[in-house]
C-alpha cells in the first residue's frame, strides 16, 4: 500500500483499519465473554459482538461508495489492545469471578475507545469531504459506542464494589 496522498485516501485508510480493527476485537470479545461470570456482563459483550458486526458493515459499504477495495488493512494498533486484552482478561486474569470480570471491563473499554477514535476521526473526514450521508453513519457508530461504554463503565463500578 502506498502512502495516501489525498484526504480521502486517509479517509479509505482509517475506515480499513476500523474494519480490521472491529474483526480482530469481535474474536476476542468472544473470548473474553466466556471468561466472564457476572451474567450482565456476558449478556452485553454477547450484544456488542452484534454492534461491531453493524460497525463493519458500515465501514465496508462506506469504502465501496467511496471506491476503495474492499478490503481490511491489519490494525497493528488493535492487534496489541487485543493482546492485552487476552493477557489480563484470560491468561493471567485474577481467579475471583468478579475481579476477573473488572479485568475484563477495563480491556473490553480499550478496545473501545480504539473504536471512538477511529469512527470520530473518519467522521471528520466524511465531513470535511462533503460526504454527509458517511458522516451521519459514523457518527452514529461513535454514539452507539459512547452508549455501550457508558454501559460497561456502569456495571464496572457495580462489580468493583462487589469485589472491595
Amino acid at each position: 500500500m502506498s502512502a495516501p496522498s489525498s484526504l480521502k485516501d486517509v479517509y479509505l485508510d482509517e475506515m480499513k483499519d476500523l474494519w480490521s480493527a472491529n474483526d480482530q476485537m469481535i474474536r476476542t470479545v468472544k473470548e473474553l465473554s466466556g471468561h466472564a461470570s457476572d451474567a450482565k456482563l456476558k449478556q452485553m459483550l454477547e450484544h456488542s459482538v452484534g454492534g461491531i458486526q453493524k460497525h463493519t458493515d458500515i465501514l465496508k459499504g462506506l469504502i465501496q461508495q467511496n471506491g476503495g477495495e474492499a478490503e481490511p488493512e491489519h490494525c497493528k494498533g488493535m492487534e496489541g489492545l487485543v493482546t492485552e486484552a487476552k493477557k489480563h482478561g484470560i491468561k493471567e486474569a485474577p481467579s475471583d469471578g468478579k475481579l476477573r470480570d473488572v479485568a475484563i471491563i477495563a480491556q473490553y473499554q480499550r478496545m473501545s475507545h480504539y473504536g471512538l477514535a477511529g469512527f470520530g476521526s473518519a467522521a471528520a473526514y466524511a465531513k470535511a469531504l462533503g460526504r454527509t450521508d458517511d458522516e451521519q453513519k459514523l457518527k452514529q457508530a461513535v454514539s452507539e459506542i459512547y452508549k455501550g461504554d457508558a454501559f460497561a463503565s456502569k456495571l464496572a463500578e457495580a462489580l468493583e464494589q462487589v469485589a472491595a
